[in-house]
């Protein structure tokens, strides 16, 4: 299976995108378990197959009082989006809990479109054939039946409300329904459900593993996910419905130690980096969410060794995943796919919290490093950048943003925040969440407290997709479900609505250069690994080009986007105004189970351009070197939101060592704290107006007035 730069979740092929592009594809802590007394009051009809949207987003996002006054979390579109399939009576190798007694299974529909007069259509996936009243794909698929159930368990364990357990407990016997039970596939899953309750294992556009029960996948991983924390929260109160959830999780495990984890300690290379043989499809993104539901197990069944080693044997996986620094790409990010060192995106983005669950389950705190350096360094970069892009590959090609992009970044702050004891990971979890009221290029709301609804997703020039699937609609509410669970931060992102500024990493397309003798080019965009921005200039020996990088208030580095494909490589020199940058040697690196010979990566520049520069030349003298883009990021970056609830500034440094940023406004109060790259607390002051405060390298500060 190949991860792709597209807006869905599980790298599924090409022909399913037109799909994909509709569906715009931690646990909670121990310690924070509030009981909330009221739900919303359901908005949304659940009695037919069309419901109401809301018109009034913004009133609702607005509205701080509100917000404090009841829980954000409204399960009512989700309800919506829930519907009844009875299968046939004898499907070999598929059963689940009671199902002579209860036949009806209970699934969530894939997709809800918008349609005219503010309803939703539920909708399957793939092309209808009305003869059959099947879908190309189902209605129904086994990713969303187990995100779905990790909603009401949580919901359930959180309020405490039997409506949700009884919702959990239905979407659990589905999903055991849509596990193999025997066979050489055993402990697998078939993806699809059609609206009859038939199975439909090869579905049209074609998915991978085909059939979809053949191999691990993206579903098996969630699959586990769901179990898990099943198990945990009817321990006590259904010893026996947990049993049965013990018995599928060891199904699941069990398929996951023959087909992964018999290679646990095996080693590849993709372009050049040593990476696991033994993460779920190669992703430590889709290891991540099985770890959660290991951890769910283990924390619960302290005695189930066979959980706790597979869990230990992932989570050592994914953080082998941890790339770059604070100077270099990804900036301490763990990236998601093994077979690609140039990619990142942010849907399916847990491996932070996936870790730093580990790591207290485990007892083990090496295991939360890498998860605080994501926490610490690149999710700064990435918020003052614009937010949770659906695709940095490697430059931030594909900008449209998605709940479960947004959700993924607020789980992994706010699990490593209860890893660490960090406050500073809450606050940035807080400013992360606050993209679902309206902190987003649109600036409107994403997600309604009155409704439930989530959008589906929005796009680089602010269109919102209004339609709300699964998807989205689940990790919206799983955000909204840990806000509920931190009141004072839910009424903090509920009302910090507006970017006032925003200062980050920005790209400068190389073809658009001032002055330059090479070559455009447009090559096909997807690398098989990695994608171009636009076009590409190439320049060789002799010749040159000079870049317009913008003027700015800060010291700024630049890291040229090179693709390398040639073993004899290139030199190129990089200057500023004469002044000398770096003298960058490539090359392409061994391509090892890289889909492609060649890789596009960033290259960081010695040394920083200078405050008040504006250009960037590079000269090349032996060689030819292809440009994508240059990544332009500011020593200072900074991101404002404002609303009723005042104001947050994040500021963060990439310097080499402390460097002196202006936090605050004039004329007004604030407190500001200062964490170090591994969000540990270093200062803090009272301010009455701006002042300079020293951020450590790779550090950051909060400013809240």
């Amino acid at each position: 299976m190949m991860h792709v730069p597209h807006p869905h979740d599980d790298g599924r092929q090409a022909t399913a995108l037109r799909d994909a592009s509709r569906r715009q594809t931690s646990r909670l802590s121990s310690a924070v378990r509030p009981v909330l007394a009221l739900l919303v009051a359901a908005a949304v009809s659940v009695g037919g197959a069309v419901a109401p949207a809301s018109a009034t987003l913004r009133e609702t996002a607005t509205s701080s009082a509100a917000a404090v006054a009841a829980p954000l979390t409204n399960l009512a579109h989700l309800d919506f989006l829930l519907d009844e399939a009875t299968p046939p009576a004898v499907v070999d190798g598929h059963t689940t809990y009671r199902l002579a007694d209860e036949p009806a299974l209970i699934l969530p529909w894939t997709y809800a479109d918008a349609r005219p007069g503010g309803t939703f259509q539920r909708v399957g996936g793939g092309p209808l054939d009305p003869a059959t009243n099947t879908w190309g794909q189902g209605a129904y698929n086994a990713d969303d039946v187990a995100r779905a159930a990790v909603v009401y368990l949580r919901h359930w364990t959180l309020t405490g409300a039997e409506t949700s357990r009884d919702s959990a407990y239905e979407l659990l016997r589905s999903l055991a329904y849509l596990q193999t039970t025997d066979g050489p596939n055993a402990g697998n899953v078939v993806l699809w459900m059609q609206p009859d309750g038939t199975l439909n294992p090869s579905a049209e556009p074609v998915e991978l593993p085909d059939p979809s029960d053949s191999g691990p996948s993206y579903w098996l991983a969630r699959t586990i996910w769901a179990l898990g924390e099943g198990y945990a929260a009817f321990q006590d109160a259904d010893p026996e419905f947990a049993a049965f959830l013990e018995d599928r999780l060891a199904l699941s495990v069990g398929a996951l130690d023959r087909q992964v984890l018999v290679n646990y300690g095996e080693w590849a290379e993709s372009d050049g980096m040593r990476v696991p043989a033994w993460l779920i499809v190669d992703g430590a993104d889709a290891s991540a969410e099985a770890v959660l539901g290991l951890a769910a197990r283990v924390e619960a069944q302290p005695a189930d060794t066979t959980s706790r080693d597979a869990m230990r044997k992932l989570a050592e996986g994914i953080a082998a995943m941890s790339a770059g620094s604070v100077q270099s790409w990804p900036y301490g990010a763990v990236l998601p796919w093994a077979q690609s060192r140039s990619m990142w995106h942010a849907w399916g983005s847990q491996m932070p919290a996936a870790l730093a669950e580990a790591s207290v389950v485990l007892g083990d705190p090496a295991l939360a490093e890498p998860a605080i350096m994501d926490a610490a360094v690149f999710t700064p970069t990435l918020l003052t950048a614009g937010g949770p892009d659906n695709g940095w590959f490697p430059s931030p090609t594909d900008r449209v943003q998605i709940a479960y992009g947004a959700d993924s970044r607020v789980q992994s702050l706010l699990a490593v925040a209860d890893a660490t004891g960090s406050a500073g990971f809450e606050a940035l979890a807080g400013m992360q969440a606050a993209w679902f009221f309206g902190a987003n290029r649109a600036g409107e709301p994403i997600y309604d407290p009155a409704t439930g609804i989530t959008f589906d997703g929005l796009q680089p020039d602010g269109t919102i997709n209004r339609n709300s699937g699964a998807e989205s609609t689940i990790h919206g509410l799983l955000t909204m479900i840990a806000l509920d669970a931190r009141p004072e931060l839910a009424a903090r992102a509920s009302s910090i609505t507006t970017i006032a500024e925003r200062v980050g990493l920005e790209l400068v397309e190389t073809e658009a250069a001032t002055e330059t003798d090479g070559t455009v080019s447009t090559p096909e965009s997807w690398t098989g690994e990695s994608s171009w921005s636009g076009s590409a200039l190439t320049l060789t020996a002799g010749q040159h080009a000079i870049f317009d990088i913008g003027a700015a208030e800060t010291r700024r580095w630049v890291e040229p986007v090179v693709w390398s494909d040639s073993a004899e490589g290139s030199s190129s020199k990089w200057t500023s105004d004469r002044r000398p940058l770096r003298v960058l040697e490539e090359s392409a690196p061994p391509q090892g189970i890289s889909p492609t010979y060649g890789v596009l990566l960033p290259h960081s520049l010695a040394q920083s351009v200078q405050t008040g520069r504006e250009h960037v030349r590079v000269d090349v003298t032996h060689g030819a070197v292809q440009l994508d883009t240059l990544l332009v990021r500011p020593m200072a970056s900074r991101l404002v939101l404002t609303g009723d609830g005042g104001t947050t500034e994040l500021v963060h440094s990439s310097a080499l060592t402390p460097q002196p940023i202006r936090v605050g406004r004039d004329g007004q109060r604030a407190t500001v704290v200062v964490y170090d790259a591994s969000g540990a607390e270093v200062r803090s002051y009272d301010l009455r107006g701006a002042r300079n405060v020293p951020v450590p390298s790779g550090g950051f500060a909060i400013v809240t007035g």
